[in-house]
């Protein structure tokens, strides 16, 4: 039952970031938010970029259903372009799991769809750290780091980060 709520959670995330929509910033923007209006949608592609890189042997923790709950409506809150409101969701999910890196790079996902660049690489970063440092959730976080840095137009640190990413693949067992 766990797995079918992450996988819906996840498909109807996919979904939420194909729609264009804009967002003002918020309180708390950042220096990033005013660097270039992005040519592609950017959260689209590093959720792109956590597909392609998806394993079977992904690992997901059991949560407290009070998280799931938080994390749904920030689901719906941004199905809906309200990327204030999901932000606040996945904020309360985070007070119950403060730790949890995949709900910190949805956070990350969700503050680049409101330009707010710097804060979403830090949590990005943050939840690199925190996380399991291959497959999917780890190519989101590079993803991040490599759009937040073109937003800059910092070329040269995006390359960088494209390293991380290709470090991001499990490589397939080899059989005997």
């Amino acid at each position: 039952m766990q797995m079918r709520g992450i996988a819906v959670a996840a498909a109807m995330a996919v979904l939420a970031g194909c729609g264009g929509g804009s967002a003002s910033v918020g309180a708390g923007g950042d220096s990033h938010a005013k660097a270039v209006r992005p040519d592609h949608d950017m959260v689209q592609a590093i959720r792109q970029a956590g597909e392609s890189t998806a394993s079977s042997v992904e690992v997901q923790p059991l949560r407290d259903p009070a998280v799931d709950g938080f994390l749904k409506q920030a689901t719906d809150f941004e199905a809906a372009h309200n990327y204030n409101g999901a932000v606040g969701a996945v904020d309360h999910a985070l007070k119950l799991a403060p730790d949890a890196p995949e709900i910190l790079q949805l956070k990350a996902e969700l503050l680049i769809a409101l330009h707010r660049y710097a804060d979403a690489e830090a949590l990005a970063r943050k939840s690199f750290e925190l996380g399991p440092r291959l497959g999917s959730l780890c190519a989101r976080n590079w993803q991040t780091v490599i759009e937040t840095r073109r937003a800059a137009k910092d070329e040269a640190s995006a390359e960088s980060a494209r390293t991380q990413l290709a470090a991001c693949k499990i490589p397939p067992r080899q059989r005997l």
